[in-house]
């Protein structure tokens, strides 16, 4: 299928037309948008699937060693991210809430992003290398950051575009607003990718917004929206690929943003901070883990003969190595760490209640020394 085809195909739908590839069980219900991957592109998205998940579970279990600090869990949203992030050029830039630990994995997870999650903004810069913007907590507020940055791509003539991954809680600040009616005014070479994962923390979907659909939003700034299936990495890849294209090449002398809201589920709590069972309960999770991305895109590949038994113990043996080698490496940086550096970068000019907590650890580190503060803390 072209480019333009695609293109059509897959943007000039109803916004509530959920767009799929493949169904939950594996099989492809939409061969005229079964975008033609080489064999080990289609295994590295299953493997970094698996990474990923397997990667969440590390990280949780880390956090209740004391290990890590607060962890938010990405399981579930493997499929979203991983085609998301395959369907784009390695220099294109990526912008994350916090969730979107996936899209990292799938640019080759710098070891030091562990680091962040320990406590040390340097795990933070380290993601610069793999175009990813540092992350950033607070809710919504890097929508407007990654259009300003697609902006200056398209003035520059620079042939990238800006994804930027956001919840569907970010879809009530004023951020997104913003974000949305500037790319839309000026043309902006912007993906918004809204993970739709049916929970804002505590708050379903349904109490964001009187809308249908998050899709659907788009029409009011100027640009297309359109819904995918976000358990499906084939739908996920196809979808956001379509979308890179029409950011750069546009309609006419224009570029077009794209909001593409993905429907999907997380399986675990918010953050490591979160006790998902008072609000929801376990019925509503295990009907969506029927639908798992993993379980369906290894069905896909083995209906394909590119995947059986043996393949996925090699797969496996590789990501707990990786792993290993990921948090022993991030454990020995951490056990170097100053905890003075906490109050070196909270403002330009410490402020008087900012001295006062650096003097109460200063006496704690004279009472206890460092190593015995470490375990302290």
């Amino acid at each position: 299928m072209s480019e333009d085809t695609l293109e059509h195909a897959v943007l000039e739908r109803a916004p509530d037309d959920r767009i799929r590839v493949l169904d939950s069980d594996g099989a492809v219900v939409a061969p005229d948008l079964e975008p033609d991957l080489e064999d080990e592109t289609l295994l590295g998205m299953y493997r970094d699937m698996r990474f990923s998940r397997r990667f969440d579970e590390r990280m949780i279990s880390l956090q209740r060693q004391g290990r890590m600090g607060t962890y938010s869990s990405l399981a579930g949203q493997e499929g979203s991210q991983i085609g998301s992030t395959y369907a784009l050029a390695d220099d294109d830039m990526i912008s994350y809430q916090y969730r979107e630990h996936g899209a990292l994995v799938s640019r080759e997870l710098p070891w030091e992003y562990l680091l962040y999650w320990m406590g040390h903004e340097d795990g933070n810069a380290a993601i610069d290398e793999i175009n990813v913007f540092p992350l950033n907590i607070s809710i919504g507020a890097h929508l407007p950051q990654a259009v300003g940055w697609s902006w200056a791509a398209k003035l520059n003539d620079d042939e990238r575009v800006s994804l930027v991954h956001f919840g569907d809680g970010s879809t009530s600040e004023g951020d997104f607003h913003e974000a949305m009616n500037f790319a839309g005014v000026f043309d902006t070479p912007t993906v918004f990718f809204c993970n739709n994962n049916q929970w804002a923390i505590s708050v379903p979907r349904e109490r964001q917004t009187a809308s249908a659909t998050l899709a659907q939003k788009a029409d009011a700034y100027g640009f297309e929206g359109v819904q995918v299936d976000g358990m499906d990495p084939l739908a996920s890849y196809v979808v956001t690929k379509a979308a890179r294209e029409k950011a750069l090449e546009g309609d006419g002398d224009r570029v077009r943003p794209t909001l593409i809201e993905a429907v999907q589920y997380r399986y675990g709590a918010h953050t490591t901070a979160d006790d998902p069972s008072v609000y929801r309960d376990d019925e509503e999770v295990e009907r969506w883990r029927d639908r798992d991305p993993i379980d369906r895109f290894d069905a896909y590949l083995r209906s394909r003969d590119l995947l059986d038994d043996e393949r996925i113990e090699s797969i496996e043996s590789e990501i707990d190595a990786t792993l290993e080698t990921l948090i022993d490496r991030a454990e020995d940086a951490d056990s170097d760490v100053d905890p003075r550096e906490m109050f070196e970068y909270a403002y330009a000019e410490p402020t008087p209640r900012l001295e006062e907590q650096r003097d109460d650890l200063e006496a704690l580190r004279e009472r206890h020394g460092d190593e015995e503060l470490l375990d302290y803390e």
